[in-house]
């Protein structure tokens, strides 16, 4: 992704000179820990190239930018405290650093620092990225307590599932990528299309997350492989291990699902695997990233038709999907 390095490095520009109030230090401090935690700025890189590539300034972009990774980092607070995850990037989470009060007053300090970036845009476009950042707020949310409810669910269809990704993770991409476009005052036709560019590329990327979490290689993939297994998730693959697999299939997984005990991790991640491949659920799974990314590589052929320089999201695209299927 050598291609978004000249708009991570000038987002993070933008970042550093955040001008946040030294007091109360309890409440600010926490913001800048996690703003300055490693991370790729993936979110507002997005948001400058599709400005840029609508023939827009993308200093005019850094404060929309802001705005998104502001709003991801907010979440990400409130996600750890609800999951008691004791690290974000290696480094403790907010809540273990300070405590769980210093998480929630600091996480919704942080959501209201990201709306008061959208003050300086002209009333006219102001509206039109806070009526957009409003609904991919509320859409998030939802899409959190979708995860959530999942957990005590006996069977999620495809559908639910589909609609829980896209709003806790692939809605803020596409929603970076529109307001790029809105900023360099695109078309309607052209923001749209950049809107479901990023909730294709966003889909696909966690269906593909899904397997790798069972298929993938732990050193390139970043993770426990198998991770989703243990703790029981209804990924992609149980549901379509649900809807594809025989009787048996669909006992046998539920047998590991109800019983595989912690003396029996291995075993059981590796029984569950090969439930998976015999099914048909592993090859549906893969087929399903395949038909999402072309779905986003068909987004970029209308946009390159409508005279859209498409070249850094193309090659971010293929970069971020280029994972050992």
């Amino acid at each position: 992704m050598e291609c978004f390095v000249p708009y991570q490095r000038a987002f993070e520009s933008a970042q550093k000179a955040l001008k946040l109030p030294d007091s109360p230090e309890g409440l600010y401090d926490p913001i800048r820990y996690i703003l300055n935690l490693d991370a790729k700025r993936l979110r507002p890189s997005l948001l400058l190239a599709a400005c840029e590539a609508c023939k827009g300034s993308i200093e005019d972009a850094y404060a929309a930018g802001l705005a998104i990774e502001l709003f991801h980092n907010f979440t990400l607070i409130h996600d750890d405290i609800m999951d008691e995850a004791p690290l974000r990037r290696g480094k403790p989470t907010v809540h273990h650093k300070w405590n769980i009060n210093t998480g929630i007053l600091s996480g919704d300090a942080m959501l209201i620092v990201a709306y008061q970036q959208f003050e300086g845009y002209s009333p006219e476009l102001h509206a039109s990225l806070l009526s957009l950042f409003n609904k991919t707020a509320l859409e998030v949310c939802e899409g959190q307590e979708y995860d959530v409810a999942f957990e005590t669910m006996s069977a999620v269809s495809e559908e639910e599932y589909l609609k829980m990704i896209q709003y806790k993770t692939a809605v803020l991409v596409a929603a970076a990528l529109k307001m790029g476009a809105l900023i360099a005052r695109s078309s309607d036709k052209v923001a749209s299309l950049l809107y479901d560019f990023g909730l294709a590329l966003g889909t696909a990327f966690q269906i593909q997350d899904d397997y790798l979490d069972a298929f993938g290689d732990a050193a390139s993939f970043g993770k426990q492989v198998g991770g989703d297994i243990i703790e029981n998730k209804k990924t992609y693959l149980v549901i379509k291990l649900q809807e594809l697999g025989t009787r048996d299939q669909q006992q046998g997984l539920h047998q590991w699902f109800e019983e595989g005990g912690a003396h029996h991790l291995s075993e059981k991640v590796a029984k569950v695997k090969e439930l998976f491949q015999q099914s048909g659920a592993a090859e549906a799974t893969r087929n399903a990233v395949k038909a999402y990314t072309q779905k986003s590589q068909d987004i970029l052929s209308q946009l390159e038709q409508l005279h859209i320089d498409t070249a850094n999201l193309k090659a971010f695209s293929e970069a971020l999907l280029v994972r050992n299927l």
